[in-house]
């Protein structure tokens, strides 16, 4: 795979580091993942967007949209890759003195994709599990989860805590205890036709495909709520799913031992599942189909 670095693109062999580069040392960055469809990549601004408010309060200066829009395009060109996901990630850069980033002059950043077309249609079919962590979501003071840094510890230990071969992702709470995201992933469950998520004060990544979610729900007569709910209300809802950019739509038919609903994808879930397929591979607005 060929991989973009600062200025060119190299073999992924060749794609190297400085040991005194402040991401490596510090988690001193910020990342983002896309997904193309057939050679488009969605989303692309909203992504951009997000990225942009992350690297302000960071205080990193990245380079303008037009660039990092056309390296991520190349990228996907070079690696003769139609259907992936894209990570671009972005360093405060070298700098030999210790926690030093005001000597940072030049930023690191890196494009990689790998070729992806999808999980399992059997876990869609099926539906997969999710535990309630005991790592708690951080209170949204300085990196805090609405910025996608590289500091991804809570997130590495949520995934610590199940065990990926019976279980799909974590669930945090955040600190008092209301329900957050997944570790990779956003939160929505449905109770009698609502669909409901937490809210950014329930200290959660404003995800970009859960407002494409909203979006596409509203647009089909869902009735959308965002707020701070304790677990309670997503183990005694009708139907759950996560989203994010790679799975999509995943359902969600048990939360530690418990389970969902019926136990199975909810119908809701499926609808809006093929609602989001439709509009990705149509490239156009969402359109309204009855639930």
């Amino acid at each position: 795979m060929w991989v973009f670095l600062n200025d060119r693109f190299v073999p992924e062999e060749d794609a190297k580091i400085s040991v005194f580069d402040h991401g490596f040392l510090y988690g001193d960055g910020l990342f983002e993942t896309f997904r193309a469809y057939k050679g488009r990549i969605f989303a692309l601004s909203q992504h951009l967007n997000r990225f942009s408010r992350s690297a302000e309060q960071l205080h990193l200066a990245i380079p303008p949209f037009s660039l990092l829009e056309a390296r991520l395009k190349e990228t996907l060109e070079r690696n003769q890759l139609k259907d992936a996901v894209l990570r671009l990630t972005f360093t405060r850069g070298e700098n030999r003195h210790p926690l030093r980033p005001d000597l940072c002059t030049q930023g690191t950043w890196v494009i990689t994709a790998r070729p992806f077309s999808g999980l399992d249609p059997e876990l869609y079919k099926h539906g997969v599990s999710a535990n309630i962590v005991t790592t708690r979501r951080a209170t949204p003071t300085g990196t805090g989860p609405f910025i996608k840094s590289l500091n991804f510890l809570n997130n590495v230990l949520a995934k610590l805590e199940i065990d990926p071969e019976q279980i799909f992702e974590g669930l945090f709470l955040n600190q008092q205890g209301y329900l957050s995201e997944g570790a990779s992933s956003n939160l929505f469950w449905i109770k009698n036709n609502i669909l409901f998520t937490p809210s950014i004060e329930a200290t959660i990544l404003e995800g970009v495909t859960r407002d494409a979610i909203c979006t596409l729900a509203k647009t089909n007569g869902l009735i959308v709520e965002e707020g701070l709910y304790l677990p309670e209300a997503l183990l005694f809802s009708d139907e759950a799913f996560l989203s994010n950019t790679g799975i999509e739509i995943m359902p969600l038919i048990q939360i530690s031992g418990q389970k969902i609903g019926s136990g199975k994808p909810g119908r809701t879930t499926q609808i809006l599942h093929q609602a989001f397929q439709k509009w990705v591979a149509d490239k156009t607005e969402p359109e309204t189909i009855p639930f």
